[in-house]
């Protein structure tokens, strides 16, 4: 772990840079992400929100600069990111988050069975097992991919615009989980305009032309 990062953070990012060609994404970015927060990357569009959020969970490499991670990361991606030709139900899209714990080619469990029936029932879609992905709403589909993040079990919870387009409903449950996760030493970064969930975070980094223009606590 680098001297420079502090011992308590899950990731630690410093002077990350990501280009696609000719354009810079991202530029110089330093960033702890401490255990126990509630952390919103906020900035308008083609800010580089989305490329950061990438960057930390470690599915795009930065083109410059060094990521740290001290943590198992759980990536929850927008609803639209996942096709719905899939022939797959509720049930196995949040079992796809305990494959990690299995090893290659062991079955899953009663006990793990259990870990993904808790993380449905958290996010009240437990009546929804056996329905197709594919006929499921939009705040349905979003309750089923963070339950699928939950049974993880991962200390870094990742989220793309979590409560974006969704029924009142599941966006409160959402952004109560969110908080819930944090309370318990998760730490919890998602990528959000929802005026909302960034009155729910501890702290807000601003993103304005993939440099960061601001960070700073929240008066809780």
């Amino acid at each position: 772990m680098s001297s420079s990062q502090q011992p308590s953070s899950r990731v630690g990012l410093r002077g990350v840079g990501v280009d696609f060609g000719e354009r810079t994404a991202l530029d110089g970015v330093d960033l702890d992400v401490p255990p126990g927060t509630l952390t919103v990357i906020a900035g308008p569009n083609g800010a580089g929100k989305s490329t950061l959020l990438e960057v930390i969970a470690g599915t795009r490499q930065p083109s410059r600069g060094v990521r740290t991670v001290s943590s198992a990361v759980a990536f929850v991606p927008q609803r639209t990111a996942v096709s719905d030709r899939l022939p797959v139900t509720v049930r196995d899209v949040v079992t796809v988050g305990v494959w990690g714990r299995t090893g290659r080619w062991r079955r899953v469990g009663a006990d793990l069975r259990a870990v993904v029936a808790a993380a449905m029932e958290r996010l009240e879609i437990s009546a929804l097992a056996a329905e197709p992905f594919a006929v499921l709403s939009g705040g349905q589909r979003q309750r089923t991919l963070l339950a699928q993040g939950l049974a993880r079990g991962a200390d870094l919870l990742l989220l793309d615009e979590p409560t974006t387009g969704l029924d009142a409903a599941s966006a409160e449950r959402i952004r109560e989980i969110l908080r819930a996760e944090a309370g318990r030493g998760v730490a919890v970064v998602c990528v959000s305009h929802d005026p909302a969930v960034i009155a729910l975070a501890d702290r807000v980094v601003s993103l304005a032309d993939g440099r960061l223009r601001g960070e700073g606590a929240l008066a809780r």
